[in-house]
């Protein structure tokens, strides 16, 4: 059962946002039920600059291959050097532990409420 905490902020695509400095940005149980087993993380590198809406990534699982959009315009300040590594954490506390990168936010995009989100990925 997907959960969508209230605290965070979300993408169409399934990625969630904090409202750390630097902000947190993952990709949310709806996403990762959908995906299955993730096997593969390719993030972006400490010091890239990203944009909104842009491609950033994939998640590969045992299912698909899935491309990641940035919810934020910034520069990569941090990435999760253990999801990298085992990437079933992300599965496993997607909100948590399973963080996927941190970014000192220059804009946002286009992002959702919990509430609005819940909406979206019930479909």
């Amino acid at each position: 059962m997907a959960t969508f905490p209230a605290n965070l902020r979300y993408t169409a695509e399934h990625e969630w946002v904090d409202d750390s400095v630097p902000t947190t940005i993952g990709i949310t149980d709806t996403a990762t039920e959908a995906l299955g087993d993730i096997v593969y993380l390719e993030l972006p590198t400490v010091g890239t600059d990203i944009e909104a809406g842009a491609v950033i990534g994939e998640v590969e699982s045992t299912k698909s291959v899935s491309e990641l959009f940035s919810p934020v315009s910034g520069t990569v300040v941090e990435v999760n050097q253990a999801a990298i590594d085992d990437p079933s954490v992300v599965n496993a506390d997607p909100y948590g532990e399973g963080w996927l990168m941190k970014v000192q936010v220059s804009a946002e995009g286009e992002l959702l409420d919990a509430a609005a989100y819940e909406g979206l990925a019930a479909g």
